[in-house]
């Protein structure tokens, strides 16, 4: 195997990317990692497709520019609708959204051919997850349900409140009700898995839940394999390259915005401590 000490971007409009940070770090323990949260402009939710476009192209230049080998768009509604435009500007880096793999893992858990999707306004309305479902089995009959007070909830830290439980029986009550209901759940938004609690309350221990953060560790681990980008497990780095992040430091993380508030809620996605101190304030302006 090589030993490219690159770090991988990972990309999000705020915090909930952790969750996919998280699984990559368990995943690739002797990769680095740059994580930039585009926390000025969040949500993308509930934007427009050409605004949320925008918007990723500007942070995954920033992360280009930083040196990074591969990005990952940690982020459904971005990989919703700007994945073809960020592989083709981004070219020759590869780019892997968190759509695909989790589309992927929920044809793979199905057993009644019935599938819920619960994402943001703005992933529900680019119809990604159907379009990668039915890609892999025309067959498949897939609901969706924007739920996106859920992102507030996850945000505020409310993982498993009394309010956070109401709002999954409103949101979830009536798409898992009577013997046709789906027998699995992909959770279309980054921010969810932290509500996994409160989720399967209402859905109950027989429907498989699809977390797509561990199913795009999972892919970015095959793809750094397949092209030989990966560091070898000695933990051998190399000499140091440009954009390797600093002291040793395994994970280095970017905001756009309030590098306080980003370590504060942070730290309930990536599920580990996150100083404010080690959040770097970065203006997206100020790219070229």
């Amino acid at each position: 195997m090589s030993s490219d000490a690159r770090p991988i971007g990972v990309f999000d409009s705020g915090m909930g990317g952790l969750t996919v940070l998280s699984a990559m770090e368990a995943r690739l323990p002797a990769e680095r990692f740059f994580y930039l949260g585009d926390t000025a402009r969040l949500p993308y939710g509930t934007k427009s497709a050409a605004t949320v476009e925008a918007y990723a192209l500007a942070a995954t230049r920033l992360l280009i520019a930083e040196g990074v080998k591969m990005v990952v768009v940690a982020c459904n509604t971005a990989s919703a609708v700007a994945l073809e435009r960020l592989t083709r500007e981004l070219a020759p880096v590869p780019v892997i959204g968190v759509i695909e793999p989790g589309a992927r893992a929920g044809v793979a858990a199905t057993r009644n051919n019935h599938i819920a999707v619960i994402a943001t306004e703005g992933t529900v309305k680019g119809g990604a997850y159907v379009r990668a479902i039915h890609a892999l089995s025309g067959d498949i009959d897939v609901v969706q349900q924007p739920c996106q007070v859920f992102v507030a909830l996850a945000e505020e830290g409310w993982t498993d409140s009394e309010v956070t439980r109401t709002a999954a029986k409103r949101y979830l009550g009536p798409l898992f009700r009577g013997a046709s209901a789906p027998d699995t759940l992909v959770l279309g938004c980054t921010h969810f898995p932290v509500l996994a609690a409160a989720i399967r309350g209402v859905i109950g221990t027989g429907v498989a839940m699809v977390d797509s953060a561990a199913t795009t560790a999972a892919a970015v681990a095959d793809a750094l394999a397949a092209q030989g980008m990966g560091v070898a497990e000695s933990g051998a780095h190399g000499a140091p390259t440009r954009g390797a992040p600093t002291s040793g430091a395994r994970t280095r993380f970017l905001a756009t915005d309030s590098p306080e508030r980003f370590a504060r809620v942070g730290e309930i996605f990536l599920g580990r401590p996150i100083a404010a101190s080690d959040v770097e304030l970065v203006d997206l302006r100020s790219l070229p």
